[in-house]
């Protein structure tokens, strides 16, 4: 089933080695994916550019990909085949949002099970983050953190994609939030209703945090090595809660001394690929809590920053650098 004769080359961005964004390269004959079982090939119109991509340059994402490897992994876009066993397939030319190995070129392979209609009256480029900020932002919050109504939350890396996220549904269930981010980001913050902002860098992060607040309810820790004794020091004992989605500056540990003795707290991890796959009830019920926050406007449109795949090596760097505010996406049209 396809819309027409399809190209057998496509541009992309590849992968060369795990040396890091340097190493990202415009190619512009690589071979079309196909449709495989349970698949629908997608015409892209956006892929969203996360951490995760930065990781993966470098090999520090568990179970990524081999270099070389055509880049990206959301991606948001036209259906124009549809391979075999894929149950009650969505019609081609439908527009729809997933993930798939090699998002950052014109056409890529999208699991069917895993993707879901762009909301009606969405570009495609706005539709980004809906089943990965969004949904991770909404599972560290509600069935992971246990969010109520009245309680402090901390947000790392607050003005990312996930970071926004998390912000507008905490505020939106009640909470108080306290967000971290550079200094020039603040504004940005505030705008969203955090009712701390400070900055990430500087001595005694842990003191200030805890001279806001006198100690969080729950922390969304996406930073890792650098911020994880100060997530862990600042949740309040024995009801405080962290849960850990994300290491962008490396793998931190923590010991039964520690939780016995230290830092008495609830640590849990979050995987929204491995959410959705493990217990796909609870990743439904998230799925349609998602869609009743659309509907009250809750969750509006998206505005990512485009680049160009021309432009994406130039992206990722900027991304790696932390100098970007807010959802960055890759488009073959821009």
């Amino acid at each position: 089933m396809t819309t027409g004769d399809l190209p057998t080359t496509m541009k992309g961005l590849v992968q060369r080695s795990l040396d890091g964004p340097a190493a990202l390269e415009l190619v512009h004959d690589l071979p079309v994916p196909q449709a495989g079982p349970g698949d629908y090939l997608v015409k892209v119109g956006a892929a969203g550019l996360n951490f995760a991509d930065v990781m993966q340059t470098t090999g520090r994402y568990a179970g990524g990909p081999a270099a070389p490897y055509v880049a990206g992994f959301e991606v948001a876009g036209e259906v124009v085949a549809v391979g075999p066993d894929v149950a009650d397939p969505l019609p081609v030319g439908s527009h729809v949002i997933g993930v798939g190995p090699g998002a950052f070129a014109e056409y890529v392979a999208v699991a069917a099970v895993a993707a879901a209609p762009v909301p009606k009256d969405w570009s495609d480029a706005a539709a980004l983050g809906l089943v990965l900020n969004w949904a991770t932002a909404l599972a560290a919050l509600r069935p992971m953190g246990r969010l109520a109504a009245g309680e402090w939350v901390l947000v790392h890396a607050a003005a990312g994609g996930v970071g926004q996220a998390a912000v507008r549904l905490a505020r939106h269930y009640g909470a108080r939030v306290v967000a971290l981010a550079s200094g020039h980001k603040h504004d940005v913050l505030a705008g969203l209703g955090a009712e701390v902002v400070l900055d990430r860098a500087g001595t005694d992060l842990t003191a200030r945090i805890l001279e806001a607040t006198g100690g969080v309810d729950l922390v969304l820790e996406s930073v890792g090595r650098t911020t994880f004794e100060t997530s862990l020091s600042v949740a309040k004992p024995f009801t405080g809660r962290v849960v850990v989605f994300g290491a962008a500056s490396g793998d931190a540990s923590v010991s039964t001394h520690d939780l016995v003795f230290e830092h008495r707290v609830h640590v849990a991890g979050l995987h929204i690929g491995a959410f959705a796959e493990q217990v796909p009830g609870l990743y439904a019920e998230l799925v349609a809590e998602l869609d009743e926050l659309i509907r009250l406007g809750v969750i509006e449109a998206g505005a990512p920053t485009l680049y160009s795949l021309e432009d994406g090596p130039a992206a990722m760097r900027a991304l790696a650098d932390g100098g970007t505010v807010g959802k960055l996406a890759i488009t073959p049209s821009a």
